[in-house]
């Protein structure tokens, strides 16, 4: 954008932004006027400072859309104007080997595993005997129907159930190979982690991440917020055919793109920051549904929908539309705020402030504003108080909440291949054909000077030389193409994501064999590595934490209470699960050795195979105490049916000949004899027969 247009943006911005504070001033409460300013002020300073950060985004979007921007001028004599998107080449293989590492597994990439030492819970106890387990089954009247799993579920907190053999339970892992053990803190941390994936399946969790997937790849940072509470409706009718849906209050996330994602300027990360704000282009039917939302006021929403549509279009948002006609939408501008405000702001407004923070000088709030009026205005209701927005870049820019995404690191080679491809193209049209020089003293005045095959044109008699030549131009269009093609391998160096990771043939060196190839791809995954690893750190573990901070305040399910740490699996995908497959069958070779086997956990290894083979390890396998039912089971059952005997003349058996078992039959004329079987009976025409010629001798 040039220097002059981006100043004529501010002085239009500043304009609008004081024609909107005069109109609401007219219409806002006294009571309330001051807070609508406050998030005012708060977001025109963060509109102000990202500004920058827009004409990154902007010229991101037009290297992914193939559009040339003002910026670049034509010279009259060009007359191609191709673009080459390799930019969206490159920003859709990223975002689709994000994509792919975060959901190559069947579930959403966030476990929850109890700590190292856990408080408050024990990590193992133990039963001595299968008898002491069955006693403490029957005591806890496992209902009809209900499976081993389902009994060792509910044990989890429930102390109650193992009071039968309080006396004989131990914690730790037991001292024989018949003990027991069972692991209540893992069994509620596992309870918490299907819980939280039920919740996520259930909020489309998934497509949500997927969006805020692709704009890390586009614009270097992609945005999730939530938890928070929702009624879902579940469709239902009666037996007379009338519709009756259920409702059920769940917690739900949700992605929020980074143009309507409005932080805290002065911080450089979401721990840092002090507020969020984040706008909202609502139609009138959205505003109305507000109502239905705890702690909305009704009659503030009715003054704002009656002040009519307010929604201004941005000046990026005229540039991704591709037009610039209409400066106002039917819709209403709602500003969403999160953060800390001084307790002298927020007075006087009917807040319920809890004791511990009445002398508190800021607190945490949440303000919804439009229209000059006070939609919302709450406490911050999570336990500890958090800004409900996870913010994941791409690249890391340590001063500022926003990263850098792949199509700004090459922009600078997106020019340069535009350039050499458009100098290419036109000198391939000019030396693709002739240039006609005519020398018109030679022929006949008055003639038509178009050439075509057959042309006949008339000379001046008696004049010499030639009266027409014909010059090629010369063809220099091979050597802008090998410029392009060098520009291309600088934005493979610029972006750290070789052209044929997403699929470039005619690879050339030590690509062209199978481990040659499986080398190159293994470094090409390091700058997918770190990007993976900062949607671990930065995204989906502050999420998960959130769903278990949510569940742990709202959920009063004592089975899931317990010394839990939230973990986010997306580098785990990195690894090929043949690979990570083939070690855990190889480690489980080295514990095969029984002086090697008590020092293995063989449920651990079993849960970890069957989830590189991309199998639920709580449907296909089952835990330590679960596997002991099953052996004691097969115990039983071996002994109530034992295997039939062999037949006679079976080995290790009396043969029809009256020979005892465990007999040596010896030759007499052999070359020293040998034993020539044990509880086998000799068969004509072998050593030993007594059919045979020659002495023999039976031992």
């Amino acid at each position: 954008m040039a220097e002059e247009d981006f100043e004529e943006m501010i002085m239009d911005m500043e304009e609008t932004s004081a024609i909107e504070d005069v109109g609401e001033e007219d219409y806002s409460d006294p009571l309330t006027g001051h807070i609508v300013k406050f998030v005012k002020d708060k977001y025109y300073k963060a509109e102000t400072a990202r500004q920058v950060d827009e004409q990154r985004w902007v010229q991101a979007y037009r290297n992914y859309r193939g559009l040339y921007g003002p910026d670049v001028q034509f010279t009259s004599t060009e007359k191609s104007r191709v673009f080459v998107k390799v930019t969206k080449t490159k920003v859709l293989a990223a975002y689709g080997q994000i994509a792919e590492v975060l959901f190559g597994g069947n579930k959403f990439p966030i476990s929850i595993d109890p700590t190292t030492l856990p408080d408050g819970v024990p990590d193992t106890v133990n039963f001595e005997s299968n008898e002491q387990l069955i006693k403490a089954q029957e005591s806890a009247k496992v209902q009809p129907g209900e499976t081993y799993p389902d009994f060792i579920n509910r044990l989890a907190g429930l102390e109650d159930k193992l009071q039968p053999v309080s006396d004989k339970l131990q914690e730790g892992p037991g001292s024989t190979p018949s003990a027991i053990q069972i692991h209540p803190a893992e069994i509620a941390a596992k309870k918490m982690e299907k819980k939280i994936h039920d919740q996520l399946e259930e909020s489309h969790a998934k497509k949500h991440l997927r969006a805020a997937a692709f704009e890390v790849a586009l614009f270097g940072t992609g945005i999730m917020k939530g938890p928070f509470a929702i009624d879902k409706e579940y469709p239902n009718w009666s037996e007379e055919g009338e519709y009756s849906p259920t409702y059920k209050t769940m917690p739900q996330t949700s992605s929020v793109s980074v143009w309507n994602f409005y932080p805290d300027p002065d911080a450089a990360t979401m721990e840092e920051a002090e507020y969020v704000i984040e706008r909202h282009k609502m139609s009138r039917s959205q505003v109305r549904g507000l109502k239905n939302r705890p702690y909305f006021r009704g009659n503030a929403i009715d003054n704002a929908l009656n002040l009519g549509e307010s929604y201004r279009k941005e000046w990026w948002e005229h540039v991704m539309e591709d037009s610039s006609e209409e400066e106002r939408a039917d819709r209403f501008e709602v500003l969403e705020f999160w953060g800390f405000v001084d307790q002298e702001v927020i007075k006087d407004q009917g807040i319920d402030i809890p004791k511990e923070l009445k002398d508190a000088d800021q607190l945490s709030v949440n303000i919804w504003v439009c229209n000059g009026q006070v939609l919302r205005l709450v406490m911050n209701p999570f336990t500890p108080a958090y800004i409900p927005y996870f913010a994941a870049p791409y690249e890391m820019n340590p001063y500022s909440i926003f990263g850098v995404g792949i199509a700004e690191n090459m922009d600078d080679t997106q020019t340069l291949m535009n350039g050499f491809m458009r100098m290419a193209v036109d000198n391939a049209a000019l030396s693709g054909n002739l240039l006609i020089e005519v020398d018109e003293t030679n022929l006949v005045p008055g003639q038509d000077l178009s050439v075509y095959p057959g042309k006949v044109f008339r000379r001046q008699g008696g004049a010499p030389g030639q009266a027409i030549f014909g010059t090629k131009f010369p063809n220099v269009s091979n050597e802008n193409m090998q410029m392009f093609d060098k520009a291309r391998v600088l934005s493979d160096e610029s972006t750290g994501f070789p052209s044929f990771a997403h699929g470039q043939t005619g690879v050339q060196g030590v690509g062209r064999t199978a481990s040659g190839i499986s080398m190159l791809m293994s470094a090409a995954n390091g700058s997918i590595r770190n990007v993976v690893k900062n949607v671990d750190d930065y995204l989906l573990a502050p999420l998960g934490k959130a769903f278990f901070s949510f569940n742990m305040q709202f959920d009063f399910d004592v089975e899931i209470k317990g010394d839990l740490e939230v973990k986010a699996r997306g580098t785990e995908s990195l690894m090929a699960n043949e690979v990570r497959s083939q070690r855990l069958m190889q480690f489980m070779q080295v514990v095969s050795n029984p002086a090697l086997a008590p020092f293995a956990r063989m449920d651990y290894i079993v849960r970890e195979i069957a989830k590189s083979m991309d199998l639920d390890p709580d449907k296909v396998g089952n835990n330590m105490a679960e596997a002991a039912i099953q052996a004691e089971i097969l115990k039983k059952f071996q002994a109530e049916n034992p295997p039939p005997a062999p037949p006679p003349g079976a080995p290790g058996q009396g043969g029809p000949q009256g020979a005892p078992a465990g007999v040596q039959v010896q030759d007499t004329q052999g070359s020293g004899g040998g034993t020539i079987g044990t509880g086998t009976v000799p068969q004509p025409g072998e050593q030993g027969f007594s059919g045979n010629t020659g002495p023999q001798q039976v031992q």
